[in-house]
């Protein structure tokens, strides 16, 4: 099931953050709970995953999308980016945008199924120094 963040769901949504993630953001997952970023929660009897998107003007832009380490590669990761597609058409956004580890191939590979192109480079984006590509699509 696919809903809504709501703050009861803080810690839980923390946890999946610091399993899944290198580099992530509490503030804002804080914030995204209790909205106005969009912050969507994959679930059965627990959540096991999270999107967390910032919209501004026409363009959102996927800050986080995480899925609990034991549960990735069973679709998880795909329901989220599919609701969060399907909400943010009639929201009013034209394209959605993210930045990816460059060297991510997994990372970059799923977006690319869902129609991302690499729009731009960054280098030294990451605090290892690590480079970073900026995907996008249109809605």
């Amino acid at each position: 099931m696919i809903r809504p963040a709501e703050p009861a769901d803080y810690h839980a949504l923390r946890a999946i953050q610091e399993a899944a993630l290198d580099e992530y953001w509490p503030e804002l997952l804080e914030l995204g709970v209790d909205g106005p970023p969009i912050c969507l929660v994959v679930e059965t009897d627990r959540p096991l995953g999270y999107a967390l998107v910032v919209g501004g003007d026409d363009v959102a832009y996927v800050a986080e999308l995480a899925v609990t380490p034991a549960e990735q590669g069973q679709g998880y990761g795909s329901e989220l980016l599919a609701a969060l597609l399907d909400r943010l058409r009639p929201a009013g956004f034209e394209t959605i945008r993210l930045t990816a580890r460059a060297d991510d191939d997994r990372v970059r590979s799923f977006y690319e199924t869902f129609g991302f192109d690499v729009v731009d480079e960054v280098a030294d984006h990451y605090d290892d120094d690590g480079d970073a590509v900026v995907l996008a699509r249109s809605l």
